[in-house]
């Protein structure tokens, strides 16, 4: 057994023995792994500086209590997380997710793969991630902005300008990052670089709603053309009905593709003639309703209950943006048989390993999350320079600042998986890519 190998299975099994039960934020540690022997095999330095253990520690983590009144005047509790995993190239960014799954081995998996995502950028900040079991679902706005009011309260002790600076993730959206910037506002004064994803007229960034489906569009977009692919004329399979599936839908049939599919948590739709993001924008966004509406008002459309991944129909390419390991073996078997030449992830870790291992046992193009979304995020900084500089950039700037972020992420993954003999394998480029920068940066900072 190499030293690489010794040292990376000793840093998992003290991980595994400190924190058994959190077990997405294993698999994340685990699959994060699985890359990174040809890297210790070269850099005996971050072995002994220990680099992977002081890496996979975060810095900081902050659990809180968050009381609010519902409509009935009933006290509610729920808890809150913020995970500030890493600050060796910048202060933490990353997003705030409300769901009923939240706990913290998922803000710990999700704070640990925005270090990666967020170094690929090439912008100066560090990973962080954090949330709430709290559901929006069924929750009047009033409910709402007293959760949010409640969690900020608490948050606004731990974030800053060039500290730690939140976003949205799944279950914030404008409406909630409003509600929480008010209430830092009240609390700390009026510092709009504080959260990202505002709104324009507070200080938000024209392209930061789409910016996590466009940027998954242009990511896909350079490895299929690094296979002499493309969009056009091409069948696309995708999951989810959030901003990143509304958003890559929109892209992706502006770049010559046509999108079949889409889905929420009950069931999904199929369009042959193509999903009409404008008609899921106006359901899921504005009416909040369910995607089997809309099977009721495009003609031809169907609804059907279950996975989109367990159905048997023909496409070229599968964009996953729906939630973590909603693709597992058996399901990327179907996807496989169903025809896709590629798999590229717009929700974190969409795919089990067994998954991706399937996907690279058939030679399926893969784009793996920590690079394929960092788009979201890409324009969370960007933002944050607008703020810094007083002032906002036309859409098309932003836009076009957003395209040549995802083909740079492409091309360093493209660079690491040559530069360590793993040609081809986008997961392995993307990961190595975007450890060694941080690992530099930590081991340039000393032990701390």
């Amino acid at each position: 057994m190499s030293q690489a190998t010794d040292y990376l299975q000793h840093v998992y099994a003290v991980i595994e023995q400190r924190d058994p039960h959190q077990v997405e934020f294993l698999e994340a540690i685990h699959d994060f792994f699985q890359t990174m022997t040809p890297v210790f095999e070269r850099h005996p330095e971050y072995i002994e500086a220990n680099i992977l253990e002081r890496l996979t520690e975060p810095e900081r983590v902050i659990q809180f209590r968050v009381p609010w009144l519902d409509d009935a005047g009933h006290a509610q509790v729920n808890r809150g997380f913020r995970v500030q995993f890493n600050s060796a190239i910048g202060p933490y960014k990353g997003g705030l997710r409300l769901h009923p799954s939240v706990n913290l081995s998922i803000v710990k998996f999700l704070g640990f793969e925005q270090i990666f995502k967020n170094a690929l950028t090439g912008l100066p900040i560090g990973g962080g991630k954090g949330g709430s079991d709290f559901d929006p679902k069924g929750k009047s706005d009033n409910e709402i902005m007293r959760f949010c009011q409640s969690f900020m309260t608490e948050l606004s002790k731990y974030i800053g300008l060039d500290t730690d600076v939140p976003a949205g993730d799944i279950g914030v959206g404008g409406r909630e990052i409003g509600y929480l910037y008010g209430q830092y506002k009240r609390l700390r004064g009026a510092d709009r670089g504080v959260l990202t994803g505002k709104g324009l007229n507070y200080g938000g960034s024209l392209a930061r709603t789409e910016a996590t489906g466009f940027g998954l569009a242009y990511y896909t977009e350079e490895m299929l053309k690094a296979h002499q692919l493309s969009f056009k004329g091409q069948r696309v399979a995708i999951s989810g009905a959030g901003n990143v599936a509304i958003y890559a839908i929109q892209k992706v049939t502006a770049l010559g593709g046509k999108v079949i599919t889409c889905s929420d948590s009950n069931g999904y739709i199929i369009d042959e003639n193509g999903i009409d993001f404008a008609v899921v924008k106006q359901i899921k966004e504005v009416e909040r309703g369910r995607i089997k509406d809309y099977a009721d008002r495009v003609h031809g459309a169907t609804y059907h209950e279950g996975s989109v991944w367990d159905a048997q129909l023909a496409y070229d390419i599968a964009l996953p943006c729906a939630t973590q390991n909603e693709i597992d073996e058996a399901k990327a078997k179907t996807v496989i048989a169903n025809g896709a030449k590629a798999v590229a992830e717009g929700a974190n870790m969409p795919s089990s390993p067994e998954a991706i291992a399937a996907y690279q046992d058939a030679n399926v193009l893969y784009g793996p999350a920590k690079a394929a979304n960092a788009g979201g995020v890409a324009v969370s900084a960007l933002e944050m320079s607008q703020n810094s500089l007083r002032l906002s950039w036309t859409f098309d700037e932003v836009d076009t600042r957003l395209k040549a972020i995802m083909q740079e992420i492409f091309a360093q993954s493209v660079a690491a998986a040559d530069d360590y003999d793993v040609s081809g394998d986008y997961l392995s480029g993307a990961n190595i890519a975007g450890f060694t920068k941080v690992a530099d940066a930590m081991i340039s900072q000393g032990l701390v």
